[in-house]
């Protein structure tokens, strides 16, 4: 516990709660504290306007597994093979020996938890027996609770599992999983297209699992199986009840919500609330479940002790393999704001995501433009609570905490960003693209140009230079850089 000295007096006081609220596929552009004009998201504009608002926070990646991975394990997922978009079968690919996120609280003396979407692997090979416990996981890796579903929505098994076992399984209805071939007689989205409540656009056409086709194919597991309506209040349900249960002492909660992935399909009680489309809708979906959290901590008398910090895994995408008018509906909205590109792509808007950090009375409310990773809440926090991490691990995570806190300006010196096909790297506000694809080498200064627009490289070669060494250097080490 710290202690605190008032008046001569010495008196115990709690660590401050934290809680990292995780969005999938939100754009910069998606929130009206961003500037978003033709949708209205009241609780997070809340906690931005009581908290520090980032202009230039960032995921390591602009995909979901890989920047799930950095923010638990501090290390640039590109070091490691095997670090894309998972199937939903993956073995995990986190390291339970080294440290990780949960486990820094852990040593501070935290009850940890997780609630929502995985997607970093179970078990210790591809093919597993869903039907007893399933281990590896998340309570290897730090976690004294977990409430998750294994992958995404979009793929299967569509099951929720708490701690190691999935939930409501009966003994006589057997999961099998394949992503190899057809496992079962249920029908497909490919066979069986008049089936579907939602068509898929591209892809996402085998079993079909509550009139929806998914990635991958499963059988039994009937009775076990989630409906799409529920999983935001389903997940925001275990999420409230871990902070019931564990108010009366320091808890770390990272509350992974599936909103706004697809296959988008919000409550009852939000479709058509938005006028934009399913897209819109669980983007209102997702905006209420942040807001039922800071109104039951406020309930809870647990405001004023409680760190939050939002944000997403990478950049929006509108049609991600099912059509829900996300385009035809879009109304003007920019998902990605000014930025240039979005959920896959190497350019800002696949990695420079909402950002907002609150700890009332402690940070002071405004904006900074002070540049963050969310690869470094590992480093950050170990520094804060003096956790020593070992030489070798969590490599590519730097303290920041000052940052995070609104007491320095400036973050990080040096970031590289991860598209689907290659890297950048972010020095003084000078970005270097490698070359990709048809593309040669590009060149952004994001401080007069955002957008990425004008292509500097011709101009700047010796820029170019001095980045793409950089870059080749950084491609080469893994030490610890604190």
């Amino acid at each position: 516990m710290f202690l605190t000295i008032l008046a001569g007096a010495t008196f115990a006081q709690q660590k401050p709660n934290v809680i990292v609220i995780y969005i999938d596929d939100l754009g910069y552009g998606d929130l009206s504290c961003y500037g978003a004009t033709k949708i209205n998201t009241p609780n997070v504009d809340l906690l931005a306007k009581q908290g520090l608002k980032f202009t230039n926070g960032h995921t390591t990646s602009a995909t979901c597994t890989p920047s799930r991975y950095a923010l638990m394990s501090g290390e640039y997922p590109w070091r490691q093979k095997g670090h894309n978009i998972l199937p939903g079968d993956a073995a995990l690919i986190l390291s339970t020996s080294t440290i990780s996120l949960p486990k820094v609280f852990k040593a501070a003396g935290y009850q940890t938890g997780i609630v929502g979407k995985w997607h970093l692997g179970l078990g210790d090979k591809i093919t597993k027996d869903w039907n007893g416990d399933i281990s590896p996981g998340p309570n290897e890796i730090g976690f004294d609770y977990s409430f998750i579903f294994p992958a995404t929505a979009d793929r299967v098994p569509t099951v929720f599992m708490e701690n190691h076992r999935v939930i409501g399984l009966e003994k006589t209805d057997s999961i099998v999983v394949s992503y190899q071939k057809k496992v079962g007689d249920e029908p497909t989205g490919k066979e069986n297209p008049e089936l579907l409540k939602l068509d898929a656009s591209h892809g996402h056409n085998s079993t079909i699992v509550n009139g929806i086709g998914r990635i991958g194919f499963m059988k039994g597991g009937k009775k076990a199986r989630w409906t799409d309506e529920e999983l935001a209040p389903t997940f925001l349900t275990k999420a409230m009840e871990y902070i019931e249960k564990n108010q009366k002492k320091p808890f770390f909660l990272y509350y992974a919500l599936n909103d706004i992935h697809v296959p988008r399909m919000p409550a009852t009680m939000f479709k058509g609330k938005s006028q934009m489309g399913y897209r819109g809708d669980v983007i209102l979906e997702m905006d209420w479940a942040v807001g039922q959290i800071t109104k039951q901590l406020d309930q809870l008398g647990l405001t004023k002790n409680t760190i939050i910090i939002f944000s997403s895994d990478n950049g929006p995408v509108l049609d991600d393999g099912y059509a829900d008018e996300a385009i035809a509906k879009l109304n003007g909205h920019l998902p990605a704001g000014s930025l240039r590109g979005g959920k896959t792509s190497v350019y800002e808007g696949g990695t420079r995501v909402p950002f907002i950090v609150s700890w009332p009375g402690k940070i002071k409310p405004g904006k900074s433009d002070a540049l963050i990773n969310q690869v470094d809440l590992l480093a950050s926090f170990a520094s804060y609570f003096k956790i020593p991490i070992k030489k070798g691990e969590a490599g590519d995570s730097e303290n920041h905490f000052a940052a995070l806190t609104g007491n320095e300006k400036l973050g990080r010196k040096i970031m590289i960003e991860e598209g689907v096909n290659n890297l950048a790297i972010v020095k003084d506000d000078w970005k270097y693209i490698a070359p990709f694809g048809k593309n040669a080498d590009q060149l952004y200064n994001l401080k007069t140009d955002i957008g990425e627009k004008d292509n500097l490289a011709a101009k700047y070669p010796e820029k170019i230079n001095e980045l793409k060494s950089l870059l080749s250097e950084a491609m080469d080490r893994a030490e610890h850089l604190n």
